[in-house]
């Protein structure tokens, strides 16, 4: 078993399930865990200025072996997973030499996974793959980003020989709650340029992020016994529903792929007194972004003004920004990892992230920083797997990348 694999299978089984509706950071205590973990083997690789944040954040540098005056660059994951689906108890199974058919996540339960439900399994054939139970997620996103950069740096630390410039490793609570570099200490880290190793499948480079927004909507009612509630019943249900269908259909997560954006409506709970609605709105354009935003203001004005002032509320909250206008100054950071790729026979994919990442945030707080792949593929889900041999490349590459800013 490769190292990556090794660390990745160990990594998987502790429980960081993150939650969004917690003021605390991290969000949970059990995070600490993995981070004091990671920081325990970073220390026994012998890493320099190794610590645990009292936020959860595990920092620590690999110091230069070159006499060059050489760029400083950072390699960051997070360590939370999802809370959309259980993260507790993981229990990864390994399947050797794919064969192209049906995987068999959990028997009992009659759970299974197979090209004619996701036709990218056919591209591992006669590959390792690693998946769940079918119980849970797998958590690849991100431990396996988390298991690579380790891996990197254990490369490093007992290879003192090899140039490479001053390394610096960060390691995140709470990025899938959106909270990730909420307290990342951007100075104290000590790069100049970082990338997040927090994507897919192998060769995915990603500059490009939506812009984001979260909306917490609150409906309230007016519940009455319903066999004398003409004209006095306000049931916030229907209310709830009635300003959903004031936003564009097919601007819907299901319906759109690319560079379109979309209104995603979360969760949805509540009674003929009072709902509540929980929306994500994403654009990788700005001004289109905006208009999502207004939209949705004119959405609720519309309900206010119908049923009163009062009966609606949505708290909107940007989230963060495309990361293109911070990248591009530096795009340095996209040819050489292009050019570490092209070296290892890895073909780059240049994608638009339909989603965020701790780099997106951190690209505007000073720290260019843009996201490799990390191998998996299906996250937050019971159907999530990873390749062991992308693994294997990602640490190769994240190796060969840090070597190519020393030459």
């Amino acid at each position: 078993m490769s190292e990556v694999v090794e660390k990745f299978l160990r990594y998987v089984t502790i429980d960081t399930e993150s939650l969004g509706d917690q003021e605390q950071v991290p969000s949970t205590e059990k995070q600490r865990s993995l981070a004091n973990l990671l920081a325990e083997e970073l220390k026994e690789m012998g890493a320099a200025n190794v610590r645990v944040s009292q936020y959860g954040y595990v920092y620590a540098d690999i110091p230069s072996t070159t006499d060059k005056k050489v760029t400083s660059i950072g390699f960051i994951a997070h360590m939370d997973t999802a809370p959309s689906f259980s993260g507790k108890d993981v229990k990864p199974q390994v399947v050797a030499d794919y064969n192209g058919k049906d995987i068999c996540l959990n028997k009992e339960l009659g759970i299974s996974m197979g090209p004619a439900q996701f036709p990218d399994l056919l591209n591992y054939i006669g590959k390792t793959l690693i998946t769940t139970d079918g119980t849970t997620l797998l958590g690849a996103d991100d431990k396996a980003g988390v298991a690579e950069i380790m891996t990197m740096a254990h490369y490093f630390l007992s290879n003192p020989q090899i140039p490479h410039g001053e390394i610096h490793i960060g390691f995140t609570p709470d990025e899938e709650v959106g909270r990730g570099a909420d307290f990342f200490d951007v100075e104290g880290f000590g790069a100049e340029m970082a990338y997040t190793v927090d994507g897919g499948e192998l060769g995915e480079l990603e500059y490009e992020n939506f812009n984001a927004a979260n909306v917490n909507v609150s409906v309230n009612g007016t519940n009455i016994h319903p066999g004398s509630s003409k004209n006095k019943m306000k049931n916030s249900l229907l209310i709830a529903h009635e300003f959903h269908s004031l936003l564009p259909v097919f601007e819907n997560p299901m319906y759109t792929e690319g560079y379109e954006g979309f209104f995603h409506l979360d969760s949805f709970s509540g009674d003929v007194e009072h709902s509540e609605m929980v929306y994500i709105i994403r654009d990788h354009d700005m001004q289109k972004f905006e208009a999502k935003k207004e939209l949705m203001k004119a959405a609720e004005q519309f309900i206010n003004k119908k049923y009163g002032e009062g009966t609606l509320f949505a708290d909107m909250k940007d989230c963060y920004y495309n990361m293109k206008e911070k990248i591009e100054p530096h795009m340095e950071l996209i040819d050489l990892a292009k050019e570490a790729m092209a070296e290892l026979n890895i073909e780059p994919k240049i994608l638009p992230i339909r989603g965020g990442t701790d780099g997106a945030r951190l690209s505007y707080m000073g720290l260019p920083c843009p996201n490799l792949c990390t191998g998996g593929a299906n996250f937050h889900g019971k159907f999530e797997f990873i390749c062991v041999e992308s693994m294997e490349r990602i640490a190769e590459l994240l190796i060969r990348l840090a070597e190519k800013f020393a030459e």
